[in-house]
């Protein structure tokens, strides 16, 4: 990246939890320069203060837009404006970093991808565990398993106060297996990359807290090509069990891989942002068998107490960010990537509110 003369001037769009994390990496990142933090609410003043800066404050994009030509801009806002602002700023000429899901249906998701393209600019989508090293390696552990893989997975939010306030927000346009399942689903075509070929899923409505044709429950299961099988569930809400909040399991003919988390995974942390990225240590277990029938080979646990924090997981994806802009990478297959991954997301809702299996072929 020697070839950066100056930074990239960012405009920061929602300083809610994920866009304060990534006005952080900017503002401590020499390649990056601020030109203006945008929300409507107090959280722009919060932020500025948290970060000990003067940076220009504004209520909405478009006087944003206007006053400060950004070179690039940072969407972190509810996802049923995803759409709008990032086409606002690619037809602007800026390239794009947001965060998932791209869009609140398949179509804009694809619209937002055609005017990245039109404006040959850069659409970086924030899945942040692609930046993860520890979910790197258990993606990579599991390509020793053989086929077919069975891949189990949960996020279960037990949420209160402001946490359940950003989860009712949020179930005004998504539920949760769309919103954070799009994460998980990444991560299993990542493992077995074959075509998904079919879903089912069922999902339940716990409280009239949230829109009627909304659910704050939901569990999905998918089909793949090369027969193997994954399930997604996920729950928001002050009633959600935190019994078994955090699965992340993996096994094929020759074993398993499993996220073993047991302080992340400990009661009142279903709701932290901390412990949704957090790995500890990866357990791996080998299938093979000695000439008496007993397990030939000891369970290996990989300990990874160096993991980064969710700061410094923002910090990666921004150095991506920047990676992208400066060195012209291609990211077609990032792109296709994040709108395949919401297509089987919003299958999986399809199935929730119709009853049946939903084809993918």
């Amino acid at each position: 990246m020697s070839n950066q003369v100056k930074p990239v001037r960012v405009l920061v769009v929602g300083c809610g939890n994920m866009g304060a994390s990534h006005a952080t990496a900017y503002h401590n990142n020499p390649g990056f320069e601020i030109v203006g933090l945008v929300a409507r609410g107090k959280s722009k003043e919060v932020l500025n203060d948290k970060m000990g800066a003067n940076y220009p404050l504004f209520d909405d994009m478009n006087s944003a837009m206007a006053a400060t030509h950004p070179d690039a801009v940072c969407i972190s806002t509810y996802p049923d404006t995803h759409e709008a602002y990032a086409i606002q700023a690619f037809e602007a000429g800026c390239h794009v970093f947001i965060e998932k899901p791209v869009a609140d249906s398949v179509e804009g998701a694809q619209r937002v991808l055609d005017a990245s393209k039109k404006a040959d600019k850069k659409l970086v989508v924030g899945y942040i565990l692609r930046h993860h090293p520890s979910w790197e390696k258990f993606i990579e552990l599991t390509g020793n398993l053989g086929k077919p893989l069975v891949m189990r997975m949960n996020l279960n939010q037990q949420s209160d106060g402001a946490n359940w306030a950003v989860h009712r927000n949020l179930l005004n346009s998504l539920s949760p297996i769309v919103d954070c399942g799009v994460h998980y689903i990444d991560v299993m075509c990542q493992m077995t990359r074959s075509k998904p070929v079919q879903v089912y899923a069922i999902g339940a409505r716990l409280t009239d807290d949230i829109p009627a044709d909304n659910y704050n429950y939901g569990q999905l299961q998918i089909r793949f090509e090369d027969g193997s099988v994954g399930w997604y569930e996920a729950g928001w809400g002050p009633m959600i069990s935190e019994t078994a909040f955090f699965v992340k399991d993996v096994f094929g003919p020759k074993g398993s891989v499993s996220i073993v988390a047991k302080d992340a995974g400990g009661g009142g942390k279903s709701a932290s942002i901390e412990a949704h990225s957090k790995t500890e240590s990866i357990l791996f277990h080998h299938a093979d068998l000695d000439k008496d029938g007993k397990f030939a080979k000891e369970d290996l646990l990989i300990n990874l107490d160096d993991e980064p924090d969710h700061q410094e997981l923002c910090n990666r994806e921004q150095r991506y960010f920047l990676k992208a802009m400066v060195e012209d990478l291609d990211l077609s297959e990032h792109g296709d990537d994040a709108v395949n991954s919401l297509r089987i997301a919003f299958a999986c809702d399809e199935s929730v509110r119709t009853g049946k299996v939903v084809s993918l072929l």
